[in-house]
């Protein structure tokens, strides 16, 4: 799973076009990002991360990059084993 379909469907729990409403981008761009084709720049991680902050969800900035299995911030109480 990419990093982004991670964030969306692990953390967020949206769809693309939930996410994209999150990111202040497209729904197009969302699985664009998931695919690998894009990645989101600097402001739309912003907004993610703000979109986490505020509903209160577990957050690592380094789910950008690498999901929780091999990442060094835990993952949440919902993917741990």
């Amino acid at each position: 799973m990419s990093p982004l379909a991670f964030i969306r469907r692990e953390i967020f729990g949206a769809t693309q076009a939930e996410m994209a409403a999150v990111a202040g981008v497209s729904q197009s761009t969302v699985s664009k990002w998931e695919a690998g084709l894009l990645e989101p720049g600097r402001v739309e991680m912003e907004r993610i991360r703000k979109g986490a902050a505020g509903r209160g969800l577990a957050w690592c900035d380094e789910w950008f990059f690498q999901p929780p299995a091999s990442s060094d911030c835990k993952a949440p109480e919902a993917m741990r084993a």
